[in-house]
């Protein structure tokens, strides 16, 4: 019995672990760019996008494809660096033992 009441105890610490982790990650700013600094996108780290900044010289009205393009490509590294950043987060908490299942942030 005090096995199962051990490994509730921490079940429950882990749970407030990822909590403290998700909180963390939704405060933690990561930004990438695209065109040379032209376009520079900030996501959380749980990858949502909070900001997108643009330089005037990209926004040419004749060439609204490029632009389009460069946000994309911004906004795809940001939200692949909030990825990397939870990541090594998660394996903070986990001793760096790979989980089989895909966190959900």
């Amino acid at each position: 019995m005090a096995n199962i009441f051990n490994f509730m105890q921490q079940a429950q610490q882990m749970q407030g672990k990822l909590q403290q982790l998700q909180d963390d990650l939704a405060h933690k700013t990561v930004s990438a760019t695209a065109g040379a600094g032209m376009v520079t996108v900030e996501c959380d780290g749980k990858g949502q996008i909070r900001k997108i900044k643009l330089d005037p010289s990209v926004v040419n009205p004749a060439d609204i494809e490029m632009l389009e393009d460069l946000i994309v490509a911004a906004a795809g590294e940001a939200q692949k660096k909030a990825g990397e950043a939870a990541q090594e987060e998660m394996g903070k908490l986990t001793g760096g033992m790979d989980l089989p299942f895909k966190l959900p942030f």
